[in-house]
């Protein structure tokens, strides 16, 4: 009996070790098998999504609803990934797409846009799903230029940007195995999951390369990597650009510098017919238009007699509308589409009914929270006044943190959409300044361009240099301990008569770039520095120097004779 019981115990011994030598061999197979291609396939974290969209590859987050030509995108999708400036209105439920080119307005649940002042039938109308805003995906085809691939077997979206491209290629095996599928990775490894096997002689979009793999995309919206030695490159797919050809007006300023002058109209017309001549002005810019109630009606002092000698004279006449610089008449006439495309339709009626060749924007004294409306005002002028081959300029203050008069511009932005940026380099020291000092000191005039130039990155030849054809004379009155300043704005002409009768001789400061004089009348220091020939054509040489568009001064009336020969240099 005992040496049956031993026998049993060698049996299961001999069974224990076949059982262990049999899992030591699964573990190896599996590790085999992981190491040397692993068969094992996940399916992609999209798979249950209905319509998902992908750029470059990449899935979005965002889904589609619908397809074909009734295909509807979110909103949000639209503004994060290609247009960040669309507008939504939740008031009037309406849509704003704004380009160079073209302005669509669209309004949830009508199947009617307008596009560019014509009336314009959507694809499928804009709708509110569960809580969000989706615009018909034909729409942004047309403002946008984006092309997209639907694959009508899994849903999914492929969208390209207008002016991508990307490199197509071709799956094969190159061991000559017609029949072998090629593995889609999740990751650039052989370790890595399978998403899918791919027949050869399918066509991939080839999104970029990490190492010896390519991260690829098949029609069907599945994307990983597959082994470079598995991709023959074929040809490129490219989705054309966006048109942005210059329009005749934009193309008639190529390489030319502008040479502006604004005209201050008030209460009387201004009589060509007296002015002393002004050799190298190109461009004249009256105040004739202001937006005056919170409607937007604009009202407007155009003068025909004045824009016929304009003409005659070989210049073009920039219509200048300006806010009132009002500022709670602006926050209201600024607060809608409907408004802001009142006061669009008007100007750009005006423009056509005088001959005016282009609209020059100033609004001033704006609250900071009314900065977002005057961008997407000038925004959606821009497309109006190049379809009617007008140019577009805004006249913005040097950077500083006023609330009313700085803070409220986006200048990028406006730099953007504009053809120009006037740029008001004055005012330095202003009216009321609580110290005596140059109206635009030349070194605080090259700051303040260089400053957006470099921080708003707008390009030197869109911006124009605002120059001051008048000074201040400052007045300091001893009061007791202190002194009171106060000022007194003089034109060219005014302040060569105050040299002359006190037979004073002007000095050079360099630290501010200019002439400058002192003297006493009635026991009260006067100080001014000059405009004149030595501080205009310093400007007009750091105008050259930067390559800026041009020059725009303030105003004619203030000018004597020598500024018009000085100023006229920007152009040699």
């Amino acid at each position: 009996m005992a040496r049956n019981h031993s026998r049993r115990r060698r049996k299961r011994s001999r069974f224990k070790g076949a059982t262990s030598l049999l899992l030591f061999a699964a573990i190896i197979c599996a590790i085999t098998v992981v190491w040397f291609g692993n068969p094992l396939h996940e399916k992609p974290d999209w798979q249950g999504s209905v319509r998902p969209i992908f750029i470059q590859g990449k899935l979005t987050g965002y889904e589609a609803q619908n397809s074909g030509k009734n295909m509807l995108v979110p909103l949000k999708f639209v503004q994060s990934k290609i247009d960040p400036a669309i507008r939504y209105e939740d008031d009037s439920q309406s849509v704003i797409l704004a380009t160079r080119q073209n302005l669509l307005q669209m309004t949830v649940s009508k199947p009617q846009g307008e596009l560019n002042g014509t009336s314009y039938t959507l694809s499928a109308a804009p709708q509110i799903i569960s809580g969000s805003v989706y615009i018909p995906m034909q729409a942004v085809r047309e403002v946008y230029g984006v092309s997209i691939h639907e694959d009508t077997v899994t849903g999914a979206v492929i969208l390209m940007k207008a002016g991508e491209k990307v490199k197509q290629g071709n799956v094969e095996k190159k061991d000559g195995r017609q029949d072998a599928k090629i593995a889609l990775r999740k990751e650039a490894s052989s370790l890595s999951f399978i998403l899918t096997d791919i027949p050869q002689q399918t066509k991939v979009r080839i999104w970029s390369k990490q190492a010896d793999w390519y991260f690829v995309q098949l029609d069907n919206g599945y994307a990983g990597y597959v082994q470079a030695a598995n991709i023959s490159e074929g040809e490129e797919l490219a989705v054309a650009p966006a048109k942005d050809t210059p329009s005749i007006s934009e193309k008639h300023w190529e390489g030319r510098p502008v040479n502006l002058a604004w005209e201050a109209v008030y209460n009387r017309k201004p009589d060509p017919s007296k002015f002393d001549p002004m050799p190298g002005v190109n461009v004249v810019s009256p105040t004739w238009f202001s937006v005056i109630d919170n409607e937007g009606t604009v009202q407007s002092k155009a003068d025909p007699a004045y824009i016929s000698w304009a003409h005659r004279k070989g210049m073009e006449v920039w219509g200048l509308l300006s806010n009132s610089f009002n500022p709670e008449l602006t926050t209201e006439a600024l607060s809608t589409f409907e408004r802001r495309k009142s006061i669009i339709d008007q100007m750009i009626t005006l423009a056509e009914k005088n001959g005016l060749d282009g609209i020059n924007i100033d609004f001033e004294n704006v609250h900071t929270k009314d900065g977002p409306n005057v961008t997407q005002f000038l925004r959606e002028l821009k497309p109006m006044v190049r379809e009617h081959d007008l140019i577009l300029s805004i006249d913005v203050t040097p950077k500083s943190q006023s609330e009313m008069w700085s803070a409220f511009l986006d200048r990028k932005s406006l730099g953007s959409i504009t053809d120009y940026l006037m740029v008001m380099a004055y005012d330095e020291h202003w009216a009321a300044s609580p110290k005596a000092g140059s109206v635009a000191s030349l070194p605080w005039v090259e700051a303040s361009i260089k400053r957006i130039i470099q921080e708003d990155e707008v390009p030197p030849q869109k911006v124009v240099l605002g120059i001051p054809l008048y000074t201040r004379v400052w007045s300091e009155t001893p009061k007791g301990d202190t002194v009171k300043v106060s000022s007194k704005s003089l034109g060219m002409e005014s302040t060569a008569g105050i040299i002359e009768k006190f037979k004073l001789k002007p000095k050079f400061r360099a630290s501010e770039g200019q002439n400058y004089v002192e003297y006493t009348e009635d026991g009260i220091v006067k100080k001014i520095w000059l405009e004149d020939r030595v501080s205009l054509e310093a400007r007009v040489q750091l105008a050259k120097s930067l390559k800026l568009g041009g020059i725009g001064v303030w105003n004619r009336t203030f000018a004597d004779q020598t500024a018009w020969n000085t100023l006229k240099q920007i152009s040699k």
